[in-house]
């Protein structure tokens, strides 16, 4: 059970970091309600995740996303390509949102060096070290809930907030122009599809592209789960993960909401000028929105969401996302959250398209696939690109982006180049010779099995807990749980006994009972979900 919860606590807080504290509450503060849907919508991708996801992976005997499209494809170009777009998305939407928080809530210079200094601690202990510190991670939320509820009591509650927060206008103000106002759709989670700002089609459909590729086939969040003993707990821990997946609303979304209320002069400037003076951004400062809450309020627990959402690896990574901040700080509105789906709607789309096609359709090739994703890139690339050259104008400016900026929401771009993707695959696939069966039924060729491969298996399922047994052999490895596995001996084993081990190590295999469980609380979790979206609608 505690290794359950550890991987759900992780499940959860790798994706709650301070890009959600700043962007999620700043978009609130902005907009209102909607982009608590972004959060919502996460619970019918993670039983998608333990339903349809996680058993192809543990059947393919994989450990990373890249393998397994190496291994369903047969190719090696598309694992190179994965890798590297990740490492591209990892700085566009991960480390410079991470970075662009840290001086947004200007603690940056304060705890940099005890930043670096715990980043090496964390990296020298594996994924179990990972898992552990995400679970510590989540300690912060209960601080959150704390701040949730002393901002509730500081703006009168659900009435308070309802009057509040639209009465919530700066002092200085731009002639002529309504921009300065609450939107009047703010309390409302679904706005219309043409002109709303979050347009609910895309919230619903075109969001679910976004969210697949983070909870499906991001590396990231995926190895968590394949971290499980079993199916059935990875299961477990995407019905948990869905259920803290339903309170960002009410202590991020709410409390930005709050920020905007009682400080409607700083969090809601709408003059350029001085909107450069609050927050170094002339389009808005509604980023400023949780820190400006925390500060007046509680203002030690910054810091402490800081230190604990903000893990930065690698200095090259961080030098280059250090030069991307100011292009962030412009684009969409200023808006950190917007920013970020964005730009994942643009690189992650195509992504979204190959898993899902590889896993659903066995005629799915590499050739297919690679050029899905190629064609994919270039067109995405182009709208990022337009999206950084054509700023969002201010509240005074007429709006003269193309026609494919501002009446294209980017939402509705993901599903736009989910269908182009899909279209490219389908072709190239067809017009092609088929891989092998070996590769659509992720079946092991006897004589493609490596040592190394089994070695990697054996090393996971380690890390799981499962008991493994301590040769008395020389030239051993001595694994995180303690155990000492001989090379000698694993290459001692028998074909039959490689076999036995491998099925073992694939099985999906579930015992009825828990099974049970696990599927009526995803029954359970996707009613309160109806229910939160009904009646937030």
């Amino acid at each position: 059970c505690v290794v359950f919860q550890q991987i759900g606590a992780s499940l959860m807080s790798s994706n709650v970091g301070s890009g959600l504290f700043i962007g999620l509450a700043g978009t609130g503060a902005a907009g209102g309600l909607a982009v608590g849907g972004f959060e919502r919508n996460a619970a019918w991708v993670l039983i998608a995740l333990g339903w349809i996801f996680v058993p192809v992976y543990i059947s393919a005997g994989v450990v990373t996303m890249p393998e397994y499209l190496r291994k369903r494809s047969g190719g090696q170009r598309i694992r190179i390509y994965m890798s590297v777009l990740s490492l591209i998305l990892y700085i566009f939407t991960k480390i410079s949102v991470r970075l662009l928080t840290w001086v947004t809530a200007l603690c940056l210079n304060v705890i940099l060096d005890e930043m670096l200094k715990l980043v090496a601690c964390f990296n020298a202990g594996g994924l179990t070290a990972v898992i552990y510190t995400d679970a510590f991670q989540t300690v912060i939320i209960i601080g959150a809930f704390v701040l949730m509820f002393i901002a509730f009591n500081k703006v009168g509650w659900c009435e308070g907030l309802l009057v509040q927060y639209e009465r919530a206008v700066p002092a200085i103000t731009v002639p002529n122009t309504t921009c300065h106002l609450p939107r009047s759709d703010a309390f409302h989670i679904f706005r219309d599809p043409v002109t709303g700002d979050v347009p609910w089609p895309g919230l619903i459909f075109g969001l679910t592209v976004l969210a697949t590729w983070v909870w499906c086939t991001d590396q990231v969040i995926v190895q968590r789960s394949l971290s499980a003993k079993n199916l059935s707990h990875a299961k477990g821990v995407s019905v948990l993960g869905g259920y803290l997946k339903v309170f960002p609303l009410f202590f991020v979304v709410m409390p930005g909401m709050i920020s905007r209320a009682l400080y409607p002069n700083e969090v809601g400037c709408v003059d350029p000028g001085e909107c450069m003076e609050i927050c170094g951004a002339s389009v808005g400062c509604s980023n400023i929105a949780y820190p400006k809450l925390v500060v007046e309020i509680m203002p030690g627990l910054m810091i402490a969401v800081m230190m604990a959402a903000l893990m930065v690896f690698i200095l090259l990574l961080v030098a280059l996302s250090i030069v991307w901040i100011p292009v962030i700080q412009a684009a969409n509105s200023g808006q950190l959250f917007n920013y970020i789906q964005s730009i994942t709607s643009y690189l992650a789309s195509p992504i979204t398209t190959v898993f899902i096609m590889a896993i659903l359709w066995g005629r799915v090739n590499e050739q297919g696939a690679f050029w899905g994703l190629m064609v994919g890139l270039v067109v995405g690339t182009v709208r990022m690109v337009m999206e950084f050259v054509y700023s969002p104008p201010s509240c005074r400016e007429k709006d003269l982006r193309p026609a494919l900026l501002k009446d294209v929401h980017y939402l509705y771009f993901a599903l736009i180049l989910l269908a182009l993707t899909a279209l490219i695959i389908t072709a190239f696939s067809l017009c092609t010779a088929p891989i092998p069966e070996q590769h659509v039924t992720m079946d092991r060729d006897p004589n493609t099995y490596t040592f190394k491969e089994f070695f990697i298996h054996l090393y996971t399922k380690v890390q799981k807990g499962d008991k493994c047994y301590i040769p008395n052999y020389t030239g051993t490895f001595v694994l995180e749980c303690g155990c000492v596995v001989s090379p000698m001996w694993l290459n001692e084993m028998s074909e039959e006994e490689q076999k036995a081990l491998e099925r073992k190590l694939t099985s999906i295999e579930e015992d009825h009972t828990w099974k049970t469980v696990c599927n009526v609380n995803a029954l359970i979790l996707l009613t309160v979900n109806v229910f939160l979206w009904g009646y937030f609608a």
